[in-house]
């Protein structure tokens, strides 16, 4: 997908958002939605996605965005100290040669903790209680 593809409402961040899909949350309001990643690069990886409908960083409007990235760091607070991680990784990805492989605009935090390597993004499945603990862990702390 380009950086100028249009918004696809069955994708599935749209359908976590829609609540088709169940998903382990760690926060949410009327503009964003906080959840654990079920296949994560790292224990504790948190993804952090607006409710408006953006493919990327380019096509959401900049109160929009500000309010996200607000919130990311937010939530990133808490990942560090709910984990107590040893560093932390924030990505984002614009188009589909840069990584993006949900055409959803959202945020990675990604806990680094010493000695264990971050994965490869969609390797194995979590387990649904591990992140549960991982998500109260992080609630703790918000």
């Amino acid at each position: 997908m380009t950086l100028n593809a249009k918004y696809a409402p069955d994708n599935i961040f749209a359908k976590i958002l829609r609540g088709d899909i169940p998903t382990v949350k760690v926060y949410e309001d009327d503009r964003i939605l906080s959840f654990m990643d079920a296949f994560p690069q790292a224990r504790g990886h948190t993804l952090v996605i607006p409710k408006v409908a953006a493919c990327n960083l380019f096509d959401i409007a900049s109160d929009d965005l500000r309010n996200l990235i607000d919130h990311t760091r937010r939530i990133a607070t808490a990942v560090r100290d709910g984990l107590l991680p040893d560093g932390i990784r924030i990505a984002q990805f614009n188009g589909e040669a840069a990584g993006q492989t949900v055409f959803h605009l959202h945020f990675h935090i990604i806990p680094a903790f010493t000695g264990n390597p971050i994965q490869a993004h969609g390797g194995q499945m979590a387990d649904l209680g591990d992140l549960r603990e991982l998500a109260d862990k992080i609630k703790a702390k918000l």
